[in-house]
């Protein structure tokens, strides 16, 4: 039996400046408050770089996050949704993150290596992404931060062009993808790939139809650890707007000096590790079992990330506060959006095994 669309987000995902977000452009879009929300997050915590960050054990975890927006069919204004998103959030670093660090294109492991590559000490050539655009258009201004930005955000709005690449023999999409999600050292060990890319911190977000995600899942081995490191959120248009929106100036200003507040304390912080204060980790102790219970067929697949994701949300979500601990509300607030993405999941994939195979009709 397939599962029914997800029950919109819950209350406590709308905390703090995401949900002010979601409040103040909600009423004046189609856009899916859902769309509008998970953007947000994953593109706060990408113009963040990639200092804060928390540990698992030995493993350090940025907090860059990756989302596919999946609507039943081409109007479910995720367009629109990203555009509200990028103009807001670029105005919190305007002259190098919203001016070159967003792109598209998603092709192949090394041209997405290339855009956030390091410096080449015997050439001379600075890499990231901000960098090569400045050479490319002789442009002087500084990056910020130092000599190299290599943040990047890649919007795709045709998720499906990415996917039908992954399915082709010796393409390097998927681990290379893998490995910017872990902020690994980007590399792939063939002679004709020498670049490398040793501090990349790299965002998705992608638009799909379901019934694109649909045909393609199969050819894509989506049970690989490529498909948990995602965020799958359903969405729709909200509403019928004939006249399309206004959001007043105002709003949108003060929308805009929060987050920017929130960005400039963020990269205030150097390399810091952010920790949950003890609310937060008496409630994590008490979801712990069920986040990292295993889940059977592709559903379970996709989502058996969940501790990871839930604390890479709690964090930005904390920072988005201005505070360096996650706090009790924090983690209810990335549990909510956990759990709408998980219920996304379970509608999206339903019973398919992750096997190419026995999957195909």
């Amino acid at each position: 039996m397939r599962a029914s669309w997800p029950d919109p987000l819950a209350a406590a995902a709308f905390h703090g400046s995401a949900g002010d977000i979601v409040r103040t452009i909600g009423p004046h879009t189609e856009s899916d408050p859902a769309a509008l929300l998970i953007q947000s997050l994953v593109a706060f915590g990408n113009v963040i770089h990639r200092g804060p960050h928390w540990r698992a054990e030995a493993v350090r975890h940025p907090l860059n996050l990756f989302a596919v927006l999946v609507g039943e069919t081409s109007k479910a204004r995720k367009g629109t949704s990203w555009g509200h998103i990028c103009k807001l959030v670029s105005r919190a670093d305007e002259i190098v993150w919203g001016a070159y660090c967003i792109q598209t294109g998603l092709s192949s492991g090394e041209g997405l290596m290339h855009a956030v590559r390091d410096s080449d000490p015997l050439s001379g050539e600075d890499g990231g992404a901000a960098n090569s655009e400045n050479k490319r258009r002789n442009d002087s201004r500084p990056v910020d931060g130092g000599p190299m930005d290599t943040r990047l955000l890649v919007m795709e709005p045709e998720f499906v062009s990415p996917l039908r690449m992954m399915s082709r023999d010796g393409n390097t999409l998927s681990p290379v993808i893998r490995q910017a999600w872990d902020g690994q050292k980007l590399q792939v060990l063939t002679k004709q790939c020498p670049e490398s890319a040793s501090n990349a911190h790299i965002s998705i977000i992608g638009h799909i139809t379901r019934e694109e995600l649909t045909r393609e899942m199969a050819r894509v081995d989506m049970a690989n650890g490529f498909g948990n490191r995602f965020l799958w959120a359903c969405v729709r248009r909200s509403k019928r707007l004939p006249d399309g929106g206004y959001i007043p100036a105002a709003d949108f200003d003060r929308l805009a000096a929060h987050l920017k507040l929130a960005v400039e304390f963020a990269n205030s912080l150097g390399d810091l590790e952010i920790r949950r204060d003890p609310e937060a980790k008496a409630l994590w102790h008490s979801i712990y079992a069920d986040l990292s219970e295993g889940k059977p067929g592709l559903f379970g697949a996709v989502t058996s990330r969940a501790e990871a994701q839930v604390m890479r949300l709690a964090c930005i979500y904390a920072l988005l506060d201005r505070e360096t601990e996650v706090r009790k509300v924090h983690l209810e607030a990335a549990l909510a959006v956990w759990n709408y993405c998980e219920a996304s999941a379970r509608y999206i994939f339903g019973d398919a095994l992750g096997d190419p195979l026995a999957d195909t009709p």
